[in-house]
C-alpha cells in the first residue's frame, strides 16, 4: 500500500528531484517463486506386503501427480489378507523390477522417490543374523575372599521374552533364527529372546585397594574359573553380550527380522549389502533420497546399549580402560564416580551412531548418486549432531522443541531442506479434515521445516473395495478419502509456501546450547536416555519461554559450537549468521566448548550465560585437571555488574551472565517479535530479495492492527499462499525497525516479503466489513455428485441443516454434494460483498454466477464476491465435502470389513474406540455432522485507508 509522506518529506522530495535522474532507486515487480518437485509437498507411500503390480503402480502415481505431489517415499509395509498371493518379497529381484518401474513413470509424471532403506522399522531383515543384530549389555557380580574359588559358573543364561502384537505368542511357536519361521506375517513379532547363555565380554576383579586384575582368560569354555583369590576380599564383575531381541516392526513379506546393531559397522554394511546385491543390475536414475524412519529400537524391553567391540571404541575416545572402572559403570562406586564413568559410556554409544551408522550410511547412499533422509530422534545420542550428518533432516510430532532439532542441525549446517512427517495421528482415523492438515502443515513451516511428508498414502489397486487399503496411524491421503479433490488446494498451498522457506537462509538471533552432558552425567532407571521424543527437561523451561515471547532460536551442539567463526561481531555457522550464544543454567560445559566460547568471545562474538558459567567438566578421565583450567578460564575474566547482568570484556567481545534472561537479551541487542504476543506463529528468513516472514493465526480472533517487526526494510509485499494473490503491504519505518498493518482471519496465513528496492504492484487489499449482514434464505437445491456407499437423490430445503439430520439414508453417506440457490441485489449496488457460509463440515468450493471463486478449507468459510461478477439476480454454486466417517460408522455397525491387514490391524488412537477384537471401530458413533449448515450471510465490504 501506499506509504503516507510528511510535509518535511514532501519538501525534501522536490528539494532533491535535480538529483534523481542519476540516482535512481531501482525498482522490482514482486513475483511468486517458481513451484519444484521439492517445493511441493511429498507423502509417504506404503507398500502393503509390496503387493504391486506395474499397472496399478502407474495408476496410483498418475492420481498423485494429478493431486499435485511432487514424490513419493516408497516404504514396504505389513501384508494385505486376502492379497498374499500377490505380495512380493522385499528387495528380491522381481521388487527390484518393480521399483525400477517406479522410478521411471515417477520421472515421466515429474515426481520425485525416495526409498525406505527397511521394510518398517527400524533398518534390519531377515539376512540379519544374532551376530549383527541389536545387542544388550548384562553382568553379574561374585565376591571372594583371600584363598577363595568361586564354585559356580561364570555364565548368563538368558531369559525367554516374546512380545508381539496385538496378540500373546509363546516362545514354543518361535524357531531359531528368525529368518526360519515361515508365518512372521501372522506372528507379528516386536521383540524376541530365546533362552540361551550369553558370550561372556569380560571378567574383572577389583580388591579395596584398587587394584584390577583382568580373569577372561582364566575362564574356560565350560564358564569355570581357574583362579584363586589373594589376599584381600575381591569384586568380580562379569559382563555378557546379550541379544536386545528387537524385531523389525510393521515389516512386510521378505522384511521381517532382526534389527541391526546401530553401534557396528559392520552390522550395517551387512544390512547394506542385500540391496546392493540385488539392486546390482537396476537402473536408479530418479532415486533421490535413501529414508530412516527413526531409532525405534528401544521402543520395547530394556536398552539396546551394547556392541561387540565397545570396549576397544571405549578407549580409543574416552582415553582409559572401561574394563577397570565396571563398578563405576553399574553405579558401585562414589557417586561422582559413577556419573562421570556413566557419562563417558553414555557419550560413546553417540559416538558410534553419529560414525559408524550415520556418516557410514551417507556415504552409501552417496555411492548410489542419492542422499539419505533421516529421522535421528529417539536415538540415545546427541541427535543434533546426527541431524548434522545427514543429507536431509527429518522431524515429526506437534512438540515445537523436538522439532526445532531437525530444523536447527539444518539451520546451522547450511542443509537446503529439512523435512517432516506430517499429519501422523492428527485425530481418530476418518476425523481429520483439510483444515486440521493446514494447521499441521504450518505448525512446521512456523518451527523451519520447509519440506512437508504426509504421513501418509497407501497404494491401493484400482479395483478394491473402498475405502482401498490403508494404514493404521495416520490422515488417510488417498483417493477414496472424500476431501481427495479439495486437497490439491492445500498441496498448492503448501507448494506457494516452501517455495519462500526453501530459497532462504534462516533469520534467527540465538543460538541456545543443548547441554547433552547434564542427561549423560543423570543415572536414570534405563541406562540410556533417548533424546528428540519430547522437549527434553533440560532446556524445557527456558526453551518455552524463548518461544513464547518471540525470541528466535536454534539449538546447538558442542560439537557445533567447535565450528563457528565471528565476522563482523556476528556468529557464523556455515548455513546461518546469528546474534549470540546462550548457554542455558546447567552443571557440565566441556573444558573445549568453554575454550571455544571465549576464542569466540575474543574475536568479537556476545556471549551469555545463563546464571553462571558452569565450572564442572563432565566425564572421568583426567577431570579434576580439567576443571582448574576452567577455573583460570572463569578467573581471568573481569566482570562488572549492572543491575542483575554482570559483563565481562573478552578481546572484541563480551561474556555476560544473569539470572534474568530478558535482561541478559536485551544487552546483546536481541529483541523479541511483537508477532508472539498476539499468538501468531511466525517463522523468519532471508531472502535475496530481503528479510520475509512466514505468519499465521490460529487464536480464534480476527487481527486487524499494526505490528511491529524486527526488520528495517519499509518495501514489503503481502503474498497469500492460498489464493496466490500479492500486493504492496502497509508499512511505518521507525527507530530502524517496520510497522506493518496485519489483517489475518482466524486459519489463514500471509507471508511478508521484504525488498532492498522500489516495488511495484498494486496495494494488497485491507478490508473493513459493514456490521449489517443479509442472510440468504432462500431455499437450496441440494444435488449429491460423488460419494457413497451411494448417490442419494437430490432434495430441496426451505432451511439449512445438516445431512445426517435429514434422513437415515444421508446419515450414511460420505461425499461431495453440490448447494444451488440465487440471492437478488439492488441494481445500483457498485460493492464487492463478503460471503459468509457460517458453519461447513467439512469444505466448500465457490462458484458465483459460473465463476470459480476458490476453495474454502476453514476453519473461516468467508470469500469476498467481487463486483465485476454481480448481477441483479445472482446464483450461487456452494460444493460441500464431509468426512469419510459416517460411511465407515456405517460400515462398522453393519459389520462390513475393511481392516483386512496383517501385523497391527487397524489400531484406535483412543482406547474408547477399541472394540472387542482389539481393533479399531466406529460401531458406536453416531453421525456426524455433515454439509452446509449456515446460516449464510453476505454483507458490503470496502478497502479501508489505515492512518
Amino acid at each position: 500500500m501506499k506509504k503516507y509522506l510528511s510535509v518535511l518529506s514532501v519538501y525534501a522530495l522536490f528539494f532533491f528531484m535535480p538529483f534523481a535522474f542519476c540516482t535512481c532507486t531501482p525498482t522490482v515487480t514482486p513475483q511468486w517463486p517458481e513451484h519444484t518437485i521439492e517445493t511441493k509437498p511429498w507423502t509417504r507411500w506404503w507398500w502393503h506386503g509390496s503387493a504391486v503390480d506395474k499397472a496399478n503402480i502407474t495408476a496410483n502415481l498418475e492420481e498423485l501427480a494429478a493431486a499435485g505431489f511432487g514424490g513419493v517415499e516408497i516404504t514396504p509395509i505389513y501384508d494385505v489378507k486376502g492379497d498374499e498371493d500377490k505380495s512380493i518379497s522385499f528387495q528380491s529381484k522381481k521388487w527390484m523390477v518393480m521399483f525400477e518401474h517406479t522410478l521411471k513413470e515417477s520421472e515421466r509424471l515429474g515426481l520425485g522417490v525416495d526409498l525406505a532403506n527397511a521394510s518398517g522399522w527400524p533398518f534390519g531383515g531377515p539376512w540379519i543374523s544374532a551376530k549383527h543384530a541389536c545387542k544388550n549389555v548384562q553382568y553379574k557380580k561374585f565376591i571372594l575372599k583371600e584363598g577363595e574359588q568361586l564354585s559356580e559358573k561364570i555364565e548368563f543364561i538368558q531369559e525367554p521374552l516374546v512380545r508381539a502384537v496385538g496378540k500373546r505368542v509363546d516362545i514354543s511357536e518361535v524357531k531359531f533364527p528368525i529368518s526360519s519361521n515361515t508365518n512372521l506375517q501372522e506372528l507379528a513379532l516386536d521383540q524376541v529372546r530365546f533362552e540361551t547363555p550369553l558370550p561372556l565380554q569380560t571378567l574383572m576383579a577389583y580388591n579395596e585397594k584398587g587394584e584390577t586384575l583382568n580373569l577372561t582368560d582364566s575362564v574356560n569354555a565350560n564358564g569355570a574359573l581357574n583362579w584363586t583369590a589373594p589376599a584381600g576380599t575381591w569384586n568380580l564383575y562379569a559382563v555378557f553380550q546379550g541379544w536386545h531381541g528387537k524385531m523389525v516392526e510393521r515389516a512386510g513379506t521378505g522384511g521381517e527380522g532382526n534389527v541391526i546393531d546401530h553401534f557396528s559397522e559392520e552390522a550395517l554394511n551387512v544390512f547394506l549389502s542385500d540391496f546392493d546385491k540385488n539392486a546390482e543390475n537396476i537402473d536408479l536414475t530418479g532415486l533421490r533420497a535413501f529414508f530412516n524412519d527413526s531409532y525405534e529400537v528401544d521402543d520395547a524391553s530394556g536398552d539396546a546399549n551394547w556392541t561387540p567391540l565397545f570396549f576397544e571404541e571405549f578407549q580409543k575416545r574416552r582415553g582409559y580402560d572401561l574394563r577397570n572402572h565396571l563398578p563405576a559403570l553399574f553405579g558401585d562406586m562414589d557417586e561422582e564416580t559413577n556419573h562421570r564413568v556413566l557419562c563417558d559410556y553414555r557419550e560413546t554409544l553417540s559416538d558410534l551412531i553419529l560414525e559408524k551408522f550415520t556418516k557410514v550410511w551417507a556415504d552409501w547412499a552417496e555411492s548410489h548418486n542419492a542422499t539419505i533422509r533421516n529421522q535421528a530422534h529417539g536415538s540415545p545420542a546427541a541427535i543434533l549432531d546426527l541431524y548434522e550428518a545427514s543429507h536431509i533432516p527429518e522431524t515429526e510430532g506437534t512438540d515445537p522443541m523436538r522439532i526445532k532439532m531437525a530444523t536447527s542441525a539444518a539451520h546451522t549446517s547450511g542443509k537446503p531442506l529439512v523435512a517432516c512427517e506430517a499429519a501422523t495421528w492428527l485425530n481418530e482415523h476418518f476425523l481429520s479434515n483439510l483444515a486440521d492438515v493446514k494447521q499441521n502443515a504450518d505448525m512446521y513451516l512456523t518451527h523451519g521445516v520447509n519440506h512437508i511428508v504426509y504421513h501418509g498414502t497407501p497404494y491401493s489397486p484400482i479395483e478394491d473395495k473402498w475405502p482401498g487399503w490403508m494404514f493404521y496411524a495416520a490422515v488417510h491421503f488417498a483417493p477414496t478419502n472424500t476431501w481427495w479433490d479439495e486437497l490439491k488446494t492445500v498441496n498448492e498451498y503448501v507448494a506457494n509456501c516452501q517455495s519462500f522457506m526453501q530459497n532462504a537462509e534462516p533469520d534467527n538471533d540465538i543460538l541456545l546450547y543443548f547441554p547433552i552432558y547434564d542427561a549423560w552425567t543423570k543415572r536414570t532407571k534405563e541406562h540410556l536416555p533417548h533424546f528428540g521424543m519430547h522437549t527434553e527437561d533440560l532446556t524445557k523451561e527456558i526453551s518455552y519461554s524463548l518461544l513464547e515471547k518471540g525470541y528466535t532460536f536454534d539449538y546447538i551442539s558442542d560439537k557445533q559450537i567447535a565450528k563457528l567463526s565471528v565476522e563482523n561481531g556476528a556468529i557464523k555457522s556455515k548455513g546461518a549468521t546469528y546474534k549470540t550464544i546462550l548457554i542455558p543454567a546447567c552443571e557440565f560445559l566441556s573444558l573445549s566448548t568453554l575454550q571455544q566460547l571465549m576464542k569466540l568471545a575474543e574475536s568479537g562474538a556476545n556471549i551469555v550465560f545463563q546464571n553462571q558459567i558452569p565450572t564442572k567438566v563432565p566425564g572421568f578421565n583426567n577431570f579434576q585437571a580439567k576443571e582448574n583450567e576452567v577455573k583460570e578460564l572463569i578467573q581471568r575474566l573481569q566482570f562488572k555488574s549492572t543491575q542483575e547482568v554482570a559483563i565481562a570484556k573478552k578481546g572484541n567481545g563480551q561474556v555476560f551472565t544473569g539470572s534474568n534472561i530478558d535482561l541478559l537479551l536485551k544487552e546483546v541487542k536481541v529483541l523479541p517479535e511483537e508477532l508472539s504476543k498476539l499468538g501468531l506463529w511466525f517463522n523468519r528468513v532471508k531472502r535475496i530479495e530481503g528479510t520475509c516472514y512466514f505468519i499465521s493465526n490460529w487464536t480464534d480472533k480476527n487481527i486487524d492492527q499494526w505490528v511491529a517487526l524486527n526488520s528495517a526494510e519499509e518495501e514489503a509485499v503481502w503474498f497469500n499462499p492460498m489464493n496466490k494473490t500479492f500486493g504492496n503491504a502497509l508499512t511505518q519505518n521507525e527507530n530502524k525497525s517496520t510497522k506493518v498493518h496485519l489483517q489475518l482471519k482466524p486459519g489463514e496465513t500471509l507471508i511478508l516479503q521484504s525488498y532492498n528496492a522500489r516495488v511495484t504492484a498494486s496495494d494488497y487489499p485491507v478490508w473493513e466489513s459493514s456490521s449489517v449482514k443479509k442472510e440468504i434464505n432462500n431455499s437450496w437445491e441440494i444435488t449429491f455428485e460423488k460419494g457413497g456407499p451411494y448417490l442419494p437423490k437430490p432434495l430441496q430445503l426451505a432451511e439449512l441443516q445438516g445431512w445426517e439430520s435429514i434422513s437415515e439414508e444421508l446419515a450414511k453417506f460420505s461425499g461431495t454434494a453440490t448447494y444451488l440457490t440465487n440471492f437478488e441485489l439492488a441494481t445500483d449496488l457498485p460493492k464487492d460483498l463478503l460471503l459468509d457460509l457460517g458453519v461447513v463440515h467439512e469444505s466448500a468450493i465457490i462458484k458465483l454466477n459460473g465463476t470459480k471463486l476458490g476453495t474454502l478449507v476453514g476453519p473461516t468459510f468467508q470469500i469476498v464476491l467481487p463486483k465485476e461478477l454481480l448481477q441483479t439476480i445472482n446464483v450461487l454454486e456452494v460444493e460441500v465435502t464431509n468426512l469419510m466417517a459416517n460411511r465407515i460408522i456405517d460400515m462398522d455397525k453393519n459389520g462390513v470389513n475393511y481392516k483386512k491387514f496383517y501385523n497391527i490391524n487397524f489400531a484406535a488412537h483412543l482406547r474408547e474406540n477399541r472394540g472387542e477384537d482389539g481393533n479399531f471401530t466406529a460401531a458406536h458413533w453416531q453421525p456426524l455432522p455433515s454439509g452446509l449448515l449456515g446460516p449464510v450471510t453476505i454483507s458490503e465490504i470496502t478497502q479501508k485507508q489505515i492512518q
